[in-house]
């Protein structure tokens, strides 16, 4: 996972030919959404471990291989955090459709994600350009969320059988944290937005 980054804040560009190879990793996370959905729903579920833990670590390799070489670019910094929605939010639709889980949960995690979007494209066309950097609450929900979905892959498979007291406490941890920071970013949206309207008011 990839801080978002500001083009202004980029180190000089290398010119190594494996200079786009953290993109390229963030692409093939990207690609493997669709796969991974159709094993969860077809029940292939050990399959589906191997593949969703495969993208975490291709996620932290993406990140750790931009930092240290300093491959780090503005198209990287949009594409991570755009892959990591995506995996979560079919993982979560997927175990959803097939009732590992409660369908109010997909509904606020999806719900959440939407009422995100939606805010930055309102706050971006109507009252400035837009450059979040997520919250301390927003990456350890984002943790949660990945945490929860492994669980309940591992728990789905033929590997492991989890206690569902730990599912459960899962499932409630996911919801607490995922309407929390939902909350946290319309309060800091909103207030940042009510601020630009008096200031734009204030100026002849």
């Amino acid at each position: 996972m990839r801080s978002k980054v500001n083009s202004r804040d980029l180190p000089e560009q290398s010119t190594s030919p494996l200079r786009h190879l953290p993109n390229a990793l963030t692409v093939l996370r990207m690609l493997l959404v669709v796969p991974l959905s159709w094993m969860i729903r077809e029940a292939h579920f050990n399959a589906a471990v191997l593949v969703a833990a495969g993208a975490g670590l291709s996620d932290a390799l993406d990140g750790w291989l931009a930092k240290r070489y300093g491959w780090q670019s503005w198209l990287g910094g949009v594409l991570d955090p755009i892959a990591d929605k995506l995996m979560l939010m079919a993982c979560f639709v997927s175990l959803g459709m097939i009732d590992a889980h409660p369908l109010w949960l997909t509904w606020l995690v999806v719900g959440r994600d939407v009422v995100i979007v939606l805010g930055a494209v309102i706050y971006h066309n109507f009252v400035g350009r837009i450059s979040a950097q997520p919250t301390l609450l927003s990456k350890f929900t984002t943790c949660i969320q990945i945490a929860y979905v492994l669980a309940q892959l591992v728990h789905l498979s033929s590997w492991v059988q989890l206690p569902p007291a730990l599912l459960t406490g899962l499932i409630w941890l996911t919801a607490v944290c995922t309407l929390a920071s939902g909350a946290q970013y319309v309060v800091i949206w909103s207030g940042k937005a009510a601020r630009q309207s008096r200031r734009s008011g204030e100026i002849p």
